[in-house]
């Protein structure tokens, strides 16, 4: 498909500080090059052949732009590499991601339970893809198409903890304002809710709703997370507490803890909470 903006454009930026993605993907670029000049293919011809410009097919020789998997099947197919471009894949895929979501995805994809109160809009698993999309659009200073469309990507990359075998035990509490917040509009959150309920049926998955009428409770200074691994370890984070930086100390650990299990207690259960997500299903 030919190039018509930077959202048709066969990856995204490089982020210079992620060093084990930069090595990665200069690689692959260094490879594309010698490969097309070995086949005596300038690179603008080559642009041409795989429906992308010149400049483009620099950018990804350099390592300074992610390919996706279509771009690097056409290299593959342009300059009869017998698969082995298109082999690329299984590395770039492991990088196409900014480095702090992959680390959180890894983490996830370990974690034996994880415990996850959400204050302002809902949390990234449960999250459908519009509504990810309608709400990543909202930062500022704003993020390009293609930056939009990666960061989107990403989010959506970590529901693969849902498909896991054996499942991790998973603990949503949502405050209510997260699901009356019309983030990108009104079908929008119709099909959010819609998805929220079908998470919240899951056998391994526990969504509870905190009513904007409880007052004073231990979320009230922001989000926490607790991310537990089957060696006994975990990792833990809250908006008002250690600086926001990520705990592995036990001790503090159970200061995050025990405000999770007072927070769990004060919600609605999940049942209620089913319930309640129903009831905004049908004034929606």
């Amino acid at each position: 498909m030919p190039v018509n903006g930077e959202a048709d454009e066969p990856g995204w930026e490089v982020d210079p500080d992620d060093e084990w993605g930069v090595a990665v993907l200069t690689t692959v670029g260094r490879q594309l090059k010698l490969r097309r000049e070995a086949v005596g293919m300038r690179a603008g011809d080559f642009g041409v052949a795989v429906g992308y410009g010149e400049d483009l097919v620099y950018k990804v020789e350099g390592g300074k732009r992610i390919p996706r998997r279509e771009y690097l099947e056409k290299a593959d197919q342009v300059l009869d590499a017998g698969g082995l471009i298109a082999a690329a894949w299984e590395d770039v895929k492991r990088v196409r991601y900014p480095k702090h979501v992959r680390d959180l995805a890894k983490m996830e994809a370990q974690a034996v339970e994880s415990l996850s109160y959400a204050t302002h809009n809902l949390h990234g698993l449960v999250q459908t893809e519009e509504y990810a999309r309608a709400l990543l659009a909202t930062r500022r200073p704003a993020l390009s198409e293609g930056e939009l469309d990666r960061a989107v990507a990403a989010r959506m990359a970590r529901k693969a903890i849902f498909e896991r075998d054996p499942a991790p035990e998973l603990s949503f509490v949502q405050e209510e304002a997260t699901l009356r917040r019309p983030v990108g509009g009104k079908m929008v959150l119709l099909r959010q809710l819609e998805h929220l309920l079908e998470v919240a049926r899951l056998r391994h998955v526990e969504v509870q709703v905190m009513p904007t009428s409880r007052g004073d409770h231990p979320g009230t200074g922001g989000r926490i997370q607790v991310l537990k691994f089957g060696d006994g370890t975990a990792v833990g984070r809250a908006d008002d507490e250690f600086d926001n930086r990520p705990v592995t100390d036990p001790r503090q650990l159970r200061i995050l803890e025990l405000r999770y299990g007072i927070i769990r207690a004060e919600a609605l259960t999940a049942r209620e909470s089913n319930a309640f997500i129903e009831q905004l299903l049908r004034e929606t």
